[in-house]
C-alpha cells in the first residue's frame, strides 16, 4: 500500500526513492535468539527478502531507488534515516489497530511524527498495480503557475 502511494508521489514530482525495513528488535526475539541461535538473522533474511523484492518492483519502473535494512524499533528508525537522507516526505502505511499494537509506536512511546524532521504522508487507500501503470504511462502532470489574481 504504502510503496505505491509513494511512488505515484514520486513520479509526479520526479523524486528519488528510499525503502526501509525495520526489524523490530523485541525482548521477545532476543529472548528466541538465546534458546535457538538464527533465530534474528532468519528474521532479517526474511525482511531483507521483502526489501529486496520492493527495490526490485520499484527499479522495474524505473526509478532509481536505494534499500536499506535496519534493527530496532521502527519509529526512531525511520525517523533517524529521515534525518541521514535529508528527507522531504516520509510515506508510511497504516492498519487500523489497537493502541498498543500500532507497528509505528514502539515500547518508548515515539511517534514517526515527533522524530522527523519533515512531512509524513500516512498511506491508507488501496492503489492497484494497474492504476499505477495507467498513471506510469501518461505524461508526467506539470503543475498549473500560481494565479496572478490577488
Amino acid at each position: 500500500m504504502a510503496l505505491r502511494e509513494g511512488l505515484l508521489v514520486a513520479h509526479h514530482f520526479g523524486s528519488e526513492l528510499y525503502v526501509l525495513a525495520v526489524v523490530l528488535e523485541s525482548p521477545g526475539i532476543r529472548m528466541a535468539e538465546g534458546a535457538h541461535a538464527g533465530v534474528m538473522a532468519h528474521q532479517d533474511e526474511a525482511y531483507r527478502a521483502i526489501l529486496d523484492e520492493a527495490v526490485q518492483g520499484l527499479r522495474d519502473y524505473g526509478f532509481k531507488v536505494k534499500g536499506k535494512l535496519l534493527r530496532g524499533e521502527p519509529a526512531p528508525c525511520i525517523g533517524a534515516y529521515a534525518r541521514e537522507i535529508k528527507a522531504d516526505l516520509v510515506v508510511v502505511g497504516h492498519r487500523k489497530q489497537g493502541f498498543l499494537q500500532r507497528w509505528w509506536s514502539g515500547p518508548s512511546g515515539a511517534y514517526v511524527s515527533d522524530l522527523v524532521d519533515c512531512s509524513i504522508l500516512v498511506a491508507r487507500n488501496f492503489v492497484s498495480e494497474e492504476r499505477v501503470r495507467e498513471v506510469l504511462e501518461s505524461p508526467r502532470n506539470q503543475a498549473a503557475p500560481p494565479s496572478s489574481r490577488a
